[in-house]
């Protein structure tokens, strides 16, 4: 449900019976409703006349009605099922993996008519075994399943995307044109390999006022067109997204110009650097019906996966406390990230990063915000050697990120702190050596802040002891932020960093540099 509710353009109702009027709805979802009673006959009638029907049957062996062309077997034994789709290139399968492993009992169902279509089968004893099926009927469509796993996010897509096609929406092949305005050598390839790899995106522009620039994306992109002002650039009819990759002093200008120009807009973080801006892009994207989002591809770093994993699934009981650290005694870089007036300040280069984290986690408004820093080693550079930022949310919560160049011992990356628990992240310092005749071999460091620290868990025994736990890491996807944005834009399902997010992380980095500037002052937010 609370998938469903995350997409405004859904619009449905929540009924323990049948309701008596039905016409105006284009779905309708029950659970195990049989093939008896008056229910089934309205139910029947509202198909023949164009509606759809689908039905989630959760562990029944009741016989379904005939017009859905399947019936459910016997109940299996609990499994982790093998889920796959019969037609590998059916519209529902599009940026999905091949097999999904789903928990549950399992349950086949089986096809009594022809006409029957199977769209997801279970790999069972080395058979397909059909598991949501689809038919035909009349003028309108009928849909089952008997797979339980409703939270998976996967099985969400596809029941999603099975309710557009019963809903009336054709699933066309269709291909949006993306253009990178600023071409940094790490982050432009980034998002052209990105969007390379996302089917339903296509590379068609790029834009950097640096010719250099400019020659290296058509190294890297042989395809593209390149353009040397970006009022060139937006005037491309081929190009319906652009990605914002220009110094944050930009951001502003450069999302106006190109939503004037009719374009979806992606930007890099942070969105902007004051709330005022945020909230003219919103407005203006919401007046010309336009996509406006941040790329917070950090939503996808292992270690955040698993920690907000836990946290929803209450092992450490109600999230209370939160601090987040990252940081070392390095000097500043010599690019525009080092010099506040291009970047905003230390936070607003990981502390968007970090901040996003926060909001999602501890999604309650924000009340006040402290921030204090330090200028002490590293004056070559505008930006501070040190920033801390505290954060008060509505229902009491706490947290805090700091970025710290001057650190010679780094806290740990992650510390939350539950009613039943607790978690802690240390950093990894992880090196690759490459073997030379010569020098006898090469050293290189991987970033710490590219590895997974190390997470465990913390809880209480009622005994009194303090257990703890290795937490488990999933698998780091292939450029999960394009497919994520190419799902949003193509089929509405929701975005993984809502805009509302990184415009509330926008506000805290404001206010906190308002506090900093006067000492560190409790600064309230009204609208957090």
């Amino acid at each position: 449900m609370a998938y469903l509710q995350s997409m405004p353009h859904l619009k449905f109702s929540v009924a323990r019976q049948l309701p008596a009027k039905i016409a105006n709805y284009d779905v309708v979802v029950t659970r195990n409703l049989q093939n008896e009673g008056a229910g089934a006959e309205h139910l029947r009638q509202f198909v023949e006349n164009g509606g759809s029907w689908l039905i989630l049957v959760h562990l029944s062996e009741k016989p379904l009605p005939e017009i859905f062309g399947a019936q459910p077997e016997p109940v299996g034994p609990a499994a982790e099922l093998r889920i796959l789709f019969e037609n590998k290139n059916h519209s529902s399968a599009v940026r999905l993996p091949d097999a999904v492993y789903l928990p549950g009992r399992y349950h086949a169902l089986k096809k009594i008519d022809e006409a029957c279509e199977t769209i997801l089968y279970a790999d069972w004893h080395y058979t397909h075994s059909p598991v949501l099926t689809h038919r035909l009927v009349g003028k309108g469509q009928v849909a089952c399943t008997t797979l339980q796993a409703y939270e998976n996010p996967i099985f969400q897509q596809i029941l999603y995307r099975l309710m557009r096609r019963l809903a009336g929406t054709i699933e066309q092949n269709r291909e949006l044109g993306v253009g990178l305005l600023g071409y940094s050598p790490a982050v432009g390839q980034s998002h052209g390999l990105g969007v390379q790899h996302t089917n339903g995106l296509s590379l068609r522009a790029v834009c950097d006022l640096n010719p250099q620039r400019l020659s290296q994306a058509k190294q890297d992109f042989p395809h593209v067109k390149a353009y040397e002002t970006s009022e060139a650039f937006s005037g491309d009819m081929d190009v319906d997204v652009v990605i914002v990759t220009t110094p944050p002093n930009t951001h502003a200008e450069m999302c106006i110009q190109m939503m004037g120009a009719g374009k979806h807009v992606v930007c890099e973080k942070p969105l902007v650097l004051t709330r005022e801006d945020a909230s003219t892009l919103v407005e203006m994207a919401d007046r010309q019906h336009l996509h406006l989002s941040c790329h917070q591809n950090r939503r996808w770093d292992t270690d955040f996966l698993a920690i907000k994993q836990a946290v929803a699934e209450g092992l450490i009981g109600n999230l209370f406390y939160l601090e987040t650290f990252v940081g070392g005694f390095v000097h500043p870089c010599g690019y525009w990230h080092s010099h506040a007036a291009v970047s905003g300040g230390t936070s607003y280069d990981w502390g968007a990063h970090y901040l996003d984290w926060v909001v999602s986690l501890i999604p309650d408004p924000v009340k006040t915000v402290v921030g204090t820093r330090h200028k002490r080693v590293w004056h070559d550079v505008t930006n501070a050697d040190q920033e801390r930022i505290h954060v008060r949310f509505s229902g009491g919560q706490e947290a805090e990120f700091m970025h710290s160049d001057v650190a010679a011992v780094r806290k740990p990356k992650w510390y939350l702190l539950g009613t039943e628990g607790a978690i802690v992240g240390h950093w990894q310092d992880v090196s690759a050596f490459e073997i030379d005749p010569i020098l006898y071999f090469h050293r290189h460091d991987i970033p710490a802040t590219e590895m997974s620290p190390d997470l465990t868990l913390y809880r209480r025994h009622h005994t009194g002891q303090i257990l703890s736990q290795k937490m488990a890491i999933p698998i780091r996807a292939q450029y999960p932020f394009h497919l994520n944005l190419a799902n949003h834009l193509l089929t509405g399902e929701p975005i993984a960093a809502p805009l509302e997010d990184s415009v509330k992380v926008v506000a805290i980095l404001e206010a906190a540099a308002r506090s900093m500037s006067k000492g560190g002052t409790v600064e309230v937010l009204h609208d957090g």
